[in-house]
């Protein structure tokens, strides 16, 4: 896919999932405008605060005049019920949902002809442990996020949103029973929601809008019980 000259923007780019989705862009000659708490050679600037969300929305339009694509990727907060305060549940909120709206919002008279944005959810929008709450909830709501943003943006934006299932982003190889619980036969990567991320913002994809895409190897797919596909309950 040729993205020669295109504009995209990554939110949490420095690392993880993020960081693969703006190198595979770059690959693909788009040029990638970084957001992250992480130091580095990026916008750094936490997503929670209002104002650094408009001044780093100001400063792609300044420097390129128009967004091509959004990926918000940036990771919320995880903590249970037990222990996740209101104020740890807002930032969860304010970095999985907030965030991907305003930023959609600050680019909406900038997004150029075929523009797209993919939202980065979970499979845990549809599946839980325990004591995930904040960020199944911040998961949860940008997949519903992702289809109102699909109606309201009709015939100018292409909105979807991704789920991905257990990837590992440090590219490790899993054996035994890590790999043969998923019907894929191997835990996911990187590159494996990367390559989603710049199909969905082709042309190829122009008849997929307002889609949530589960990548998870088939995960959520399969009904396991104790013993079977390498799977036994411990007594923990």
């Amino acid at each position: 896919m040729d993205f020669k000259d295109k504009v995209a923007v990554v939110t949490g780019g420095a690392q993880g999932i993020g960081l693969c989705i703006a190198q595979e862009f770059r690959k693909a000659g788009a040029r990638v405008c970084v957001i992250d708490r992480q130091p580095g050679d990026h916008f750094v600037g936490d997503i929670s605060d209002k104002l650094v969300l408009e001044k780093f929305a100001s400063e792609v339009v300044a420097r390129f005049g128009r967004v091509d694509f959004l990926i918000n990727n940036a990771l919320p907060l995880m903590k249970g019920i037990d222990e996740c305060s209101y104020e740890d549940f807002q930032y969860a909120l304010s970095v999985g949902v907030t965030a991907p709206f305003y930023l959609a919002k600050l680019f909406a008279p900038h997004f150029a002809e075929g523009a797209a944005i993919v939202n980065i959810s979970s499979s845990r929008d549809r599946m839980s442990q325990p004591q995930t709450e904040s960020y199944t909830a911040a998961k949860g709501g940008i997949a519903a996020l992702t289809h109102a943003l699909a109606v309201s943006f009709a015939g100018k934006v292409r909105v979807n949103s991704i789920s991905p299932g257990w990837i590992d982003t440090g590219f490790k190889v899993y054996e035994g029973p890590d790999a043969v619980q998923q019907p894929a036969g191997r835990v996911g990567n990187p590159l494996d929601i990367a390559n989603m991320v710049l199909y969905l913002c082709s042309d190829k994809a122009g008849f997929i809008t307002g889609e949530n895409i589960c990548i998870d190897g088939g995960m959520t797919r399969l009904m396991i019980y104790h013993g079977d596909n390498g799977w036994s309950l411990g007594s923990e």
